[in-house]
This record gives structure tokens, sequence and C-alpha cells, in this order.
């Protein structure tokens, strides 16, 4: 095996691996200084998952991005889900279980990871129907989000309105921005679309540049949450069990659309924006919810690697 097959075989847990030993370094040895590294990865991080999504944006037309039923179907799912926890979590003291409940809340309603078009297409997956269910997913979260956390926790000085133009300000800076100025240059200069279309490969390892800064800030929340052992193993069992149900319950559910449609949609539910998770949890749930977020990326991106790694099998069959 070529070292340059190697890299891009074990791309994903290599990134993990090197962002969380980043961290770990500049923390727990004395010479070394972390507070620049980390200021850098907060601001270039969402910068580079803004590049991606425009480098895989400038492929989509948008008369591409079409609603298909399964995304009615999982949005249901995902709605249903943080609402039954949110009224579940408002009957429970706060304590380790109302931790838990949160965690898992987040993880739910949490809209899809702007990396999961890079995956579904290298699985065999379909791009806009990812991105559409991206867009829509985000959308969700401002409107439940604003709805269900005063429920959750009546004492949070916040309004409907107010939560919602932070969640917007949020998305419309990550999201909408790469896709105005991606349609922007594709209906005013197409020859320049045409030839940026032809590296939307890169978006692969600008994420693994990503996902390396993205690993050292979730190793940065974990070690700084304070949190206790046995809360973080259940936090850690419960990320790990929303993340395994929602991709195999995104596959289930649009298994009768086809195969791609069923990848895609098992993509759009299970690979989640855990910078997002880690976010909500420190601005509007109880802050130790936070480390839901820092698990999370740990958990979807190995079932990310396991999944490349299987399709990769079957086109060398």
């Amino acid at each position: 095996m070529t070292l340059l097959r190697f890299l891009k075989k074990w791309m994903l847990p290599i990134a993990m691996v090197t962002g969380a030993g980043i961290y770990l370094i500049l923390h727990f040895v004395p010479s070394f200084e972390e507070a620049g590294y980390l200021g850098v990865a907060r601001w270039l991080q969402p910068t580079l998952i803004s590049i991606m999504l425009f480098l895989q944006l400038n492929a989509i037309a948008p008369t591409d991005l079409r609603f298909h039923k399964w995304h009615f179907l999982l949005l249901s799912i995902q709605a249903l889900l943080f609402g039954s926890l949110a009224l579940v979590a408002t009957v429970i003291p706060h304590g380790a279980g109302r931790i838990l409940v949160e965690s898992a809340m987040l993880c739910f309603i949490c809209p899809t990871a702007a990396a999961a078009g890079v995956i579904t297409v290298r699985i065999g997956g379909h791009l806009p129907g990812v991105m559409t269910y991206t867009v829509l997913s985000d959308t969700l979260a401002c409107l439940l989000i604003p709805l269900m956390v005063p429920m959750v926790h009546p004492s949070t000085d916040i309004t409907f309105f107010a939560a919602f133009r932070v969640l917007v300000k949020r998305v419309f800076s990550i999201l909408l921005l790469p896709l105005v100025l991606a349609w922007t240059i594709r209906y005013t200069l197409p020859k320049l679309q045409q030839w940026l279309e032809k590296y939307m490969g890169l978006a692969f390892y600008v994420w693994a540049v990503g996902l390396t800064l993205a690993m050292s800030l979730a190793a940065s929340a974990l070690v700084s949450s304070g949190v206790g052992v046995l809360v973080a193993l259940g936090i850690g069992v419960i990320s790990l069990g929303c993340c395994l149900f929602q991709f195999w319950l995104g596959r289930r559910a649009a298994r009768r659309y086809g195969r791609v449609e069923s990848l895609t949609a098992g993509q759009s539910l299970g690979q989640k924006n855990t910078g997002f998770i880690i976010w909500l949890g420190l601005s509007f749930m109880t802050p130790v919810t936070s480390v839901a977020g820092g698990l999370y990326a740990i958990w979807h991106n190995l079932v990310n690697t396991w999944e490349l790694n299987r399709a990769e099998a079957s086109q060398r069959l």
C-alpha cells in the first residue's frame, strides 16, 4: 500500500488522533502555550467548513436541490425525538439524569454536518439530497430550539426571537454565505464555476484539516468541562447510542426509495455538526452537555471511516 493510499484510507482517524494529540500536548506540557492555537482553531475551523461547502456547492445547481419524501420523514423524526425528550427533561430534577437527557436532545436536534456531502459522495450517495437536508435540518433547529429551550430551562433569560436571531446568524455565516457565493459565480462567471467544479474532490482534504482542528476543540471542551468520570461515561454511552441509532434509522427510513437514497438519508441523519452541539450546550443547555458534541464527533467519524473502507472494498470486488 502506497503512502498516499494509506493516508486516504485512514485520513479520518489520523486527523482525529492528531487534533486531540495536539491539544493534549499543549495542555499538559507547561512549556507550550495553548491559548493561541485554540484561538486560531476556533476561527479557522468554521472558515474551513465554509470553504468545503463552497467547493461542493459549485457542483450543484439550485434546481438540483429537490425535496424528497424521506426529507420530511427524517425531519419529523428529529422533531418528535427532540420534543419528547424536552418534555421528559421538564419533570426530571437537575442532576446526572437531566444532563443525560439534555445530551440526547442535542444529539437529535443538531443539524447535519456540512461535511456530510463529502462522505455521502464517496460511499455512493446523492450529494444534492444531503445538501438539501442540511439546509432543512438547520431550519428545523432554528425553529425548535428557541421554542423548547424555555421549557427545559425556564429561568433562561432569552426570548424566542433573540435565540432565533442568534441561531440564524450562525447558520447564515457557515451555510448560506457559501451557497450564495457559489450560485452567484454559477450564473455570472460560468467558466470560473466549471474550473472550480474540477476541484470538488479537494473538499475531502479541507475537511480533514478542519476535523483536526475540530478534535482539538472537542478535546478542549472535554478537559475543561470538569465533568465527573461517571457522568462523562454516561454522556459517552448516550452520544454513541444516539449516533448509531440515527445512522441506522436514516437508512431504514429511506430504504424503500432505493439504495442511493438510503445511504444519503443515513448520512443526513447520522453525521452531525458537532461544533454546533458544543455551542448549543454552552449557549442554551446545562454547559456540561457540550461534552456530548466532542464525543459524538469521535463516534460519527469512526462510523464514517468504516463506511469509507467498506465502500472502497466493494469497489475493488
